[in-house]
């Protein structure tokens, strides 16, 4: 079986021809550099994706504030972790790199801030 990909890890954008034998790569062509050999053996045998989504703030300036993994997670478990990060909701102040969830699901990997969200304020009326 013959397989395609087109490479990420770096700008070159190498398009990669692989063949499969028995489940193994007998020919791989089209990598500029070892990234792209890596980059394939990954994407064959275990593809790991980051998620990057957003978090419900109370009493925040924004009703949102932007998260994403520390690491790559296994393909698989991608949607089993959407499906924690939708059931949490965040008290502002939220500071940039603030865990949201510590070890999702026990995969090593947490849920963090990449934006800051202040309090608001409550100012007097006058």
């Amino acid at each position: 079986m013959n397989k395609e990909f087109i490479c990420i890890l770096c700008p070159n954008g190498c398009d990669i021809r692989v063949e499969l034998k028995e489940g193994l790569i007998g020919n791989l062509d089209g990598a500029l550099c070892k990234l792209g050999q890596e980059y394939v053996r990954q994407e064959l045998f275990s593809p790991q994706r980051n998620i990057a989504t957003s978090v419900k703030v109370e009493g925040g300036t924004l009703p949102l504030v932007s998260v994403r993994l520390t690491e790559a997670i296994p393909k698989e478990r991608i949607f089993d972790v959407m499906d924690e990060i939708k059931k949490v909701k965040v008290t502002a102040p939220v500071a940039t790199g603030q865990i949201i969830i510590p070890n999702v699901l026990g995969l090593g990997r947490d849920v963090i801030a990449t934006k800051k969200v202040d309090r608001i304020l409550n100012s007097p009326q006058s």
